[in-house]
């Protein structure tokens, strides 16, 4: 194969790659450059590095190409820990409030908010909360309420530039009480609106049971085991269960899933 010859072959496979079929583009990237000279070659990582950075990507071909691309830009991982007992305590408050932001194209984590939140219905935290949740008294005490907390939470959406139309971004929880259940039902109790960006979701639950055909009944727990990671942190610790459900995110993303919206529009 000739160098020119070589060079419009990668020009071909280069400029069609968008529409080539994702699960067969490294298979058909190895059959081309087995082809090539080793001088073509280099050209060829030399056009596409350039290209990847001119587009705001600097990581590796490698990298690049081992999962197919999202449709968000970032996923927001949140968990919420509440005021709980047994029997059930009625109306439950939200006591921890963590969310991470997750780059959709390389599946990384690049900003924390945490923050825990004084209940105000309960104040006190029973001693059942404190055992699953890890959340002692003196964590709570003095914190913001859920009020100050969201608004907060709206501040450090708009310094991460998730406010921006342009920007795709969605949250992403275990299950669908948090966003479906503990917000919308406290803030209705408190009187306070719920923001949009807070009405539509991903439910790993649901995304891991289309990736892998069965349905976690113990969670984290269970997806964790399904995919052999090993499992961050403590059970029902607000961050640490956001830290997990990244982990499973990202090595879904690497066996080719893409994750969509599951919840219905409200």
């Amino acid at each position: 194969v000739s160098d020119a010859s070589g060079c419009s072959m990668i020009a071909l496979l280069h400029t069609g790659a968008a529409k080539f079929p994702q699960n067969l583009l490294p298979r058909a990237r190895e059959a081309v450059c087995s082809l090539l000279p080793a001088g073509v070659l280099k050209g060829y990582s030399s056009i596409v590095s350039r290209k990847l950075a001119s587009h705001g990507f600097g990581a590796s071909m490698a990298a690049m190409s081992s999962f197919p691309p999202q449709r968000y830009h970032y996923f927001l991982v949140l968990d919420f820990e509440a005021t709980c007992d047994k029997p059930q305590i009625h109306p439950q408050e939200i006591i921890e409030f963590p969310i991470l932001k997750l780059n959709g194209r390389t599946m990384e984590i690049e900003s924390t908010f945490h923050m825990y939140v004084q209940p105000v219905v309960h104040p006190q935290l029973t001693p059942f909360c404190t055992e699953l949740t890890g959340i002692i008294q003196g964590m709570v005490d003095g914190q913001p309420s859920l009020q100050q907390v969201l608004e907060r939470v709206d501040e450090w959406m708009a310094k991460e530039g998730l406010l921006d139309p342009s920007v795709k971004s969605i949250f992403v929880t275990c299950g669908d009480w948090d966003l479906k259940v503990m917000l919308p039902g406290q803030c209705q109790y408190l009187g306070l609106p719920v923001a949009d960006y807070f009405k539509q979701w991903i439910n790993l639950k649901k995304a891991y049971s289309f990736a892998m055909g069965s349905w976690p009944k113990n969670g984290l727990l269970d997806m964790n085991k399904g995919l052999n990671l090993q499992h961050i942190g403590r059970p029902h610790s607000g961050i640490d269960d956001c830290k997990n459900i990244a982990n499973i995110m990202k090595t879904l993303a690497h066996r080719g899933f893409i994750f969509k919206q599951t919840s219905k529009p409200f």
